[in-house]
């Protein structure tokens, strides 16, 4: 969400029933230079926001007008990567999860009022589910008028088709809690033969799920974009991936993969249907392969199209985050925002066997360095645990001592590498390509050569990364990652990602941990219902999975979404940890 998420791998290398209340991301702060001045936000003191579970009446459209917005008109976007998947099911990347709300839907989703708070609700469905038997039983009833792009309807067949082609062979990637939790779902290979999935039950308009465990949460678990559905009549099975049929505002007209994207209205989407999305722009065209200096200093010309573009995934470069952020005028430009996502290099586990060693990386890590490189304190700060602090189940600690040598501890880590008679120890670092990932490379392989390693870094394609190292027989012993969890709350923070009965190809167990006694905690820890004490028990979790050193946290980020001069709408989307972009809209 890992963006997540909540929908919500973050994907990037750059810089429950009625009112209850849910700690989620954090509120945004003000700008901030890159050196760290006093309006510099900070994630260690950062204020959570609230994600509301809202009630039939909250999930009735429109949704909520945007102050001042303008319809028509077209926005551009200026990012470096494609989406790697348009599948919903194989969809568990922020960025991903950022754009595809345009032209996918859900049964559930999450509407931003004006005051930025985000409340689950109906979005296809009349309300937010209806949970019975403590959470094993989950019903949702379909709204009348909800249509696809051809002008068919939205069908009852439809949402149960979607969940039941999650099962599958050609869904290698994406979020796999409805498989792990529906019942009998551990030998059922999808609808492609003609056979139903007895756990998923439907009747009239509406669709009924059971599961093999209670789960409180599980409407929380389908606001995420991988269970937007799929009609059942255009499921071009493995080929989705290449274009979705919508059922969103808007519709996909053209698109060359690592180029461009064309996005117009769809005419049979009713907004009346619809509480979460505004959609005032007539077009949208998508642009890919920029790079953050590029489109920094495209924003900061602010000319032509530029006035009319957003990044949603560029964020300020680091070598303009002192100039942008440090001028009035351009700083107004800038959307801000506090991330509950860590980033980590993960360590695999299957090569990198020895825990000395592992922990000698967590030693010797240039943080610091990294932070400066990123744009300093104004864009992110500096990582210590799994877990992030604007997660519920955070506990602060910090067992390699980053706080009192954020540059790293290159002689300790030394002397663990000859203890463990692993000096000189090769390291193979995958980084994602681009410009800001060859500094940083540079940066750890200095600081690991230092340290008593033979570090070797090796760029790999921007879009694809996350298919790459999500690969059980991947050539590589660390790689840049990073996660946020899919909804508040440490379970989703952890077990996608440490838990060793997930390992697969295209799962997100990227370190390939299976240690016992974490597998253990995790099942213990997701059976406590107290809220104080689930925190604490995932707390714990984070500690025992540092001390096994399963990876390195590099940063907590601080985002700095640069746009142009003739777009607004700037609204924080806390249920996918990203800009809320179907409340935007571009001024003549």
């Amino acid at each position: 969400m890992s963006f997540s998420r909540r929908n919500f791998l973050i994907a990037t290398g750059v810089a429950a029933a009625s009112s209850s209340v849910l700690s989620a991301c954090s509120s945004g702060g003000g700008g901030g230079d890159g050196s760290g001045g006093k309006d510099s936000p900070n994630v260690s003191k950062g204020k959570a926001s609230k994600i509301v579970i809202g009630t039939k009446a909250d999930s009735v459209g429109p949704a909520p007008e945007v102050p001042g917005a303008v319809k028509g008109g077209t926005i551009w976007t200026m990012d470096q990567l494609d989406c790697d998947h348009l599948d919903p099911a194989q969809i568990w990347s922020s960025y991903e999860g950022w754009i595809t709300p345009l032209f996918m839907r859900g049964l559930v989703g999450y509407k931003i009022s004006n005051d930025g708070t985000s409340t689950l609700v109906g979005d296809l469905a009349t309300d937010a589910g209806t949970m019975k038997d403590g959470g094993k039983t989950w019903s949702f009833t379909l709204k009348d008028g909800g249509k696809w792009e051809d002008g068919s309807d939205v069908t009852i067949e439809d949402v149960r088709h979607t969940f039941e082609r999650l099962f599958a062979t050609f869904i290698t990637y994406g979020p796999r809690y409805p498989q792990q939790w529906l019942a009998g779902g551990k030998d059922y290979k999808g609808p492609y033969d003609g056979k139903h999935l007895d756990s998923i039950e439907i009747s009239g308009k509406t669709v009924t799920f059971h599961l093999n465990t209670a789960r409180a949460d599980f409407n929380l678990c389908l606001g995420m974009r991988a269970f937007s559905l799929v009609p059942k009549k255009h499921d071009t099975k493995a080929d989705y991936d290449k274009k979705p049929f919508s059922c969103g505002p808007y519709k996909i007209d053209a698109r060359q993969p690592g180029k461009s994207m064309s996005i117009s209205r769809n005419p049979h989407w009713d907004p009346k249907t619809d509480p979460i999305r505004n959609a005032y722009p007539d077009k949208w065209q998508l642009q890919f392969g920029f790079q953050l200096l590029a489109s920094t200093d495209r924003y900061i010309a602010d000319q032509g199209n530029d006035q009319h573009t957003v990044s949603m995934f560029n964020e300020v470069a680091p070598e303009r985050m002192q100039k942008v952020l440090g001028d009035p005028a351009m700083k107004k430009r800038v959307f801000t925002h506090l991330d509950n996502a860590t980033y980590y290099y993960a360590i695999n586990t299957t090569r990198i066997k020895d825990v000395k060693v592992r922990q000698a990386l967590n030693y010797a890590w240039p943080s610091q360095q990294c932070q400066l490189i990123r744009g300093g304190t104004a864009s992110s700060e500096i990582a210590t645990t799994v877990i992030s602090p604007l997660t519920p189940g955070h506990i602060d600690f910090d067992l390699y001592g980053k706080r009192k040598k954020p540059t790293g501890d290159p002689e300790k880590a030394k002397a663990m590498l000859k203890e463990a008679g692993k000096l000189g120890q090769k390291v193979v670092i995958a980084f994602q390509s681009s410009d800001y990932a060859i500094k940083t490379a540079v940066a750890i392989k200095n600081a690991l050569t230092k340290a008593g390693f033979t570090p070797i870094t090796k760029q790999v394609d921007k879009t694809t990364f996350y298919t790459q190292i999500a690969q059980i027989d991947n050539t590589y012993d660390m790689f840049a990652a990073g996660w946020s969890a899919d909804w508040p709350g440490g379970y989703t923070a952890l077990q996608p990602t440490f838990d060793g009965r997930v390992i697969a190809n295209g799962a997100s167990n990227w370190p390939q941990l299976n240690n016992a006694g974490v597998n253990k905690a995790i099942d213990a820890a997701a059976l406590v219902t107290d809220q104080k004490k689930a925190d604490a028990a995932w707390g714990a979790i984070d500690r025992q999975i540092m001390e096994l050193a399963a990876c390195v946290p590099d940063y907590w980020p601080i985002r700095n979404w640069f746009h142009g001069s003739k777009v607004g709408g700037m609204y924080y989307d806390a249920g996918a940890t990203g800009m809320a972009i179907t409340k935007m809209y571009t001024t003549a």
